[in-house]
């Protein structure tokens, strides 16, 4: 262990930060300055780069996490089954309101009015008024005609399209498997890799998550506790009518907001961003908020107005985590990005203190045990009323801190565990910060360890009180004990 890691927060807000990697980030001069701004989660985007430069980025954020004592995450972001536009004879094309555009079989097309995309069975699963989506939405195409070889469509929103861009289908029942072929092999590459967190993009089912985990097992360590977590990416309106079984089976959930953005009607994103992390949080999952956050800030040093107000928002709807694109990936000012995500959630977390002290909290969590889910309530509420400087949760698997954090406890809280893997899937837990090195198994031992820490970073003094949330060995399944110490 690092001699400068301690119990103090690596930085004063609770909400947790992903960052993207990209060429304005990835660099081993940029690392340590995300690390020290705070990011907790670094995350490798699969549909863009060569295994060898993922392999580069994974070894450069180990060695800068290494050199700066800190715990941090890393997800690796499958593509999924992304549909794009095959190559355009101009490179792009001007669709007009009424045009009339046919989308064809192969890989190339020689006339600018038909497409073609990567997607081989797009004309045979298309069907008349079925809607087509381009470039993100901006362009608009409803199915008018279908033959053997072809679709024919209108253009309803008009707009520029160009080669490679994105083809969404919303409300189209495609019989694309979740998981492709280049999907699983880089999912094995991440298992082997030890990597913490793996994204599934365009989740349907909960079948398909539990696909992608028992691939991430097969490959993975053999201590299954170790297996990378699989994060279900909504953005497709089949996960929103199965979100329930979704959330249940997945082991966190990331709103999607660019994809979803485009497969349901735009003005309903913030409503369901709302429905996500209230489901998340009833099944204690943690949820990250994604896509455009702060996305003006790729070119300035400001964000707009709406941007802050999004990035509170999604603070006060109860996320755990909210993540940069391209903003760190390819931004001009990623160090400056990931400071001004703090200083927004160091300015609306005090409204959601307030708010988390009106009502009783729903304490029936399905699948965490009914003793951990109340004794961690009663500790965080304990230690608010007894003003203590920590709280300290020992944990096997990262469960117990977790549900804690559910409860946005607002006392600085540690999470240790004898498990490397575990302490970097806290990581992402909101107001949870991972510390290594400390000796799990013996309660009196952990309190002495923390409390010479705590002392020799200045931040606990005589008088102090700490709170342990621990198990006794008497219940295998359940942590069953809460300690308060007062330092001497």
């Amino acid at each position: 262990m690092s001699s400068t890691q301690s119990p103090r927060p690596q930085r004063p807000s609770q909400t947790k930060i992903v960052a993207t990697l990209g060429p304005a980030s990835s660099g081993k001069d940029k690392l340590p300055e995300l690390l020290t701004a705070g990011v907790d989660v670094f995350r490798i985007n699969m549909a863009h780069g060569s295994r060898a430069e993922h392999q580069t980025v994974l070894a450069a954020i180990r060695t800068a996490a290494a050199a700066a004592g800190h715990t941090v995450a890393v997800l690796v972001d499958l593509a999924g089954p992304k549909i794009r536009l095959g190559e355009l004879p101009d490179g792009k094309l001007t669709c007009d309101a009424g045009d009339r555009l046919r989308f064809i079989r192969g890989q190339i097309s020689e006339v600018p009015e038909e497409l073609t995309t990567t997607y081989e069975p797009l004309v045979d699963e298309l069907e008349p008024g079925d809607r087509v989506m381009l470039a993100d939405g901006t362009v608009s195409l409803v199915v008018e005609e279908k033959g053997d070889d072809f679709a024919q469509c209108k253009v309803v929103q008009p707009g520029l399209i160009r080669s490679r861009q994105g083809v969404n289908l919303p409300g189209v029942k495609l019989s694309v498997e979740a998981l492709g072929p280049v999907d699983r092999e880089n999912a094995v590459w991440a298992a082997k890799n030890d990597i913490d967190f793996v994204g599934l993009s365009f989740v349907r089912s909960a079948d398909e998550i539990r696909s992608l985990q028992s691939l991430l097992e097969l490959h993975g360590p053999t201590n299954r506790d170790r297996r990378a977590h699989v994060i279900a990416k909504i953005e497709k309106p089949e996960a929103l009518d199965n979100l329930q079984e979704i959330v249940e089976a997945a082991d966190a959930v990331m709103v999607a907001r660019g994809d979803l953005g485009v497969e349901i009607d735009i003005a309903r994103v913030a409503v369901v961003q709302k429905e996500i992390i209230a489901v998340c949080n009833r099944c204690r999952k943690p949820v990250i908020t994604a896509t455009q956050m702060l996305d003006s800030m790729q070119h300035s040093r400001i964000p707009t107005r709406a941007e802050v107000t999004d990035v509170a928002n999604a603070i006060l709807d109860g996320t755990d985590a909210c993540m940069l694109s391209g903003e760190t990936a390819i931004g001009k000012y990623p160090r400056e990005t990931v400071e001004m995500m703090h200083r927004i959630a160091l300015a609306t977390e005090p409204m959601c203190r307030e708010r988390n002290h009106h009502g009783e909290p729903d304490l029936t969590a399905e699948g965490v045990n009914a003793i951990t889910e109340q004794i961690v309530y009663s500790a965080g509420r304990m230690a608010e009323q007894l003003d203590a400087k920590l709280v300290v949760v020992a944990t096997t698997s990262g469960s117990t801190a977790l549900a804690l954090a559910k409860h946005r406890n607002y006392v600085p809280t540690v999470g240790v565990s004898s498990s490397p893997a575990t302490l970097r899937r806290m990581c992402p837990y909101w107001g949870v910060i991972p510390l290594p090195g400390a000796p799990v198994g013996d309660s009196t031992a952990l309190l002495r360890y923390i409390t010479e820490m705590g002392r020799s970073a200045g931040i606990l003094d005589p008088g102090d009180r700490l709170v342990l949330i621990a198990g006794t060995g008497l219940a295998t399944t359940a942590h069953n004990m809460v300690v308060v110490h007062e330092l001497e």
